[in-house]
């Protein structure tokens, strides 16, 4: 169904190929997970298969591509969208109308399609992913993981034979995320639908999957095989994996009730050795000090013509974690948008380190506790990845431009931003233009540029969005105080 024969592909201005030599023979009916670190091309070679590359990023491809006997070059992205449906990384990308249920029925208006039959795929969409209340939302007033759910029924209403998503659970809460891969499952195993999706977050996939493609990052051969047989050849894996790497289980395990059966085993012989238990886990120490780092009280919120904030209470000390914890639609980016300033609550008190900021502006707030947004683009506007971070300083009286170089002003209390690039393994792209990047890459540069400044606290929305299992890890280790919204377990950090 789908075939990549020797497909080489270059975007324009890169010096090196984003896909190299890609072999690849994927039969119908598949449910295939394409892994691999961040910008080793996992978007890239999703956008060949209904031709979006090289038709909208321009570039040199060598090689080909057929999709249903088409050439997706030859073709066109018109053509192959009957074939294709698409979900971007990013909801907004696709959105072409306000409603929730115009934007579900506009594919099939656009298709012809007879009203009657209209009605009834838009009902059965809706309902499929549980988007029932929201038919009549407009777009603007969801989630960021309400928008994602949105932008999978307009691209599954249309019932195409191939269905691609980038990334689609990224944003959304466990419950969210586990309904759309049931929905998927059962488009796959009901109907016979070809699902591909690229996605970090493994361990919610890998159960599922008929086949896993792994596309390394250091030019070494794409593998494309069975889950279990490419996850023994790559380091790259989800915690319960990686566990089962460590103790030697064979078969490795891929869902939690596999690696009970294991862990159980592995336990008793280690009772039986006298080797069971250990050392308590060490706990974080928080010095509580005169004033909490960030505090609010009855904070207060209407938004949309409904209550999204009622009576907050919380406080956040210098060295503490936070997790804010929710089902989508809940509050939590509205939340840190009033500790930033960006939306005003109708009632409440925000302090940070005693003082009231609530009415200060942005920019004086920012001085001293940095955003990150679920959108990274809105924090890049300079020309390369490395003026990201001197622009920041700059804006912080951190750092000036003499003749072209930028230099640290002396005494700033700052990160040397090299040495941050080389943190977040973004030292080989210190050059490039930052909106050129993959949306895990563009996260990590995003993150850069409000660390660099070393703000007293850090207000974080989903900054794991996009990362791999070793991005991941280097995020998990900030040393200022951090209030992040996260969905899923509350895990300890260090």
């Amino acid at each position: 169904m789908i075939h990549f024969d020797h497909l080489t592909y270059t975007y324009p201005g890169a010096q090196q190929p984003a896909l190299n030599d890609v072999s690849l023979d994927l039969p119908e009916g598949e449910l295939i997970l394409v892994i691999g670190p961040s910008g080793s091309g996992k978007s890239t070679l999703l956008r060949c298969i209904n031709g979006l590359v090289p038709h909208f990023s321009g570039g040199a491809l060598a090689g080909q591509v057929r999709v249903e006997g088409l050439d997706p070059v030859v073709a066109t992205p018109k053509v192959l969208s009957r074939y294709v449906g698409f979900v971007f990384q990013d909801p907004e990308a696709q959105f072409v109308t306000d409603l929730v249920e115009d934007e579900i029925a506009f594919a099939l208006e656009n298709a012809a399609m007879a009203p009657q039959e209209m009605r009834v795929r838009v009902e059965e969409t809706l309902d499929l992913l549980d988007l029932e209340p929201l038919r009549n939302r407009p777009l603007k007033t969801l989630s960021g993981g309400e928008r994602q759910r949105v932008a999978i029924a307009a691209a599954l209403a249309l019932r195409p034979r191939i269905l691609v998503l980038d990334e689609p659970t990224s944003q959304l809460d466990p419950k969210s995320a586990e309904d759309v891969l049931n929905a998927l499952v059962r488009l796959n195993s009901d109907l016979g639908l070809t699902v591909l999706l690229a996605e970090h977050r493994m361990e919610r996939v890998l159960p599922f999957v008929d086949r896993v493609i792994y596309l390394p990052d250091d030019g070494s051969p794409i593998l494309s095989d069975e889950p279990r047989r490419v996850l023994n050849q790559i380091e790259l894996g989800p915690p319960l994996v990686k566990l089962g790497k460590s103790l030697g289980w064979q078969p490795l395990p891929l869902t939690i009730k596999e690696g009970i059966r294991f862990s159980r085993t592995w336990l008793a012989n280690e009772k039986a050795q006298g080797k069971a238990g250990g050392d308590p886990v060490a706990r974080r120490i928080v010095h509580r000090k005169t004033h909490p780092a960030v505090q609010a009280q009855k904070l207060s919120l209407n938004y949309g013509g409904r209550k999204v904030l009622r009576n907050v209470d919380f406080a956040v000390w210098p060295g503490e974690i936070v997790a804010l914890m929710g089902r989508n639609g809940a509050g939590k980016t509205t939340l840190l948008k009033c500790l930033i300033g960006l939306a005003r609550p109708q009632a409440g008190s925000i302090m940070l380190d005693g003082e009231a900021i609530l009415g200060k502006d942005v920019a004086s707030i920012a001085r001293d506790m940095g955003y990150l947004p679920q959108d990274p683009n809105t924090l890049l506007f300079a020309e390369s990845v490395r003026d990201e971070l001197f622009t920041t300083l700059h804006n912080h009286g951190a750092a000036s431009k003499t003749g072209g170089e930028w230099r640290l002003a002396a005494g700033a209390a700052a990160v040397e931003p090299d040495t941050l690039l080389r943190r977040l393994r973004l030292e080989h792209k210190a050059a490039a233009y930052p909106r050129d990047l993959s949306v895990g890459e563009r996260q990590r540069v995003a993150l850069a540029a409000i660390t660099v400044t070393q703000p007293r606290v850090l207000l974080l929305d989903e900054p794991t969005r996009g990362l791999d299992y070793v991005a991941k890890e280097g995020v998990d280790r900030p040393p200022q105080t951090v209030a992040r919204r996260r969905h899923g377990r509350c895990t300890g950090y260090t």
